[in-house]
């Protein structure tokens, strides 16, 4: 019997994820935020290690940007948040939930040697609890 104690990242997380890249056009990336209904994404760089996060947050500062200077958004790399916090594929999804509980984050991309493998969300863990509990 699995119990959640038993239950990592990579049993739940997402491994279909849209991603971006620093030098895409912003306004490219927030049309694909909205169009797959996602609230942020990974930014990979060319060998596809993780160099930030790309949130509904970080676009608002495009509004601003384009709105009160009146100049064009720009370049992913100038809104991404590249402090990331990510999680291992074998991190216990007990840790996972506690981190979401300090944090306002919404996904945690799943890392390992440097290279996304999945991402996992608060949906992702609230599904591994109603399958378990």
């Amino acid at each position: 019997m699995r119990t959640l104690g038993s239950v990592v990242a990579r049993d739940y997380m997402e491994t279909q994820v849209v991603t971006f890249t620093p030098d895409m056009e912003v306004m490219t990336a927030i049309n694909e935020l909205v169009k797959h209904g996602i609230s942020g994404a990974p930014v990979l760089d060319e060998q596809g290690q993780l160099v930030g996060v790309l949130s509904e947050k970080d676009c608002l500062k495009v509004a601003l940007t384009a709105g009160y200077e009146g100049v064009p958004a720009g370049v992913v790399r100038e809104y991404m948040t590249p402090k990331v916090l990510a999680v291992e594929p074998e991190t216990p999804i007990l840790e996972i939930a506690s981190r979401f509980l300090d944090s306002p984050v919404k996904r945690y991309p799943v890392v390992k040697n440097g290279k996304l493998v999945g991402q996992i969300s608060r949906a992702d863990v609230l599904r591994a609890i109603n399958e378990i509990c």
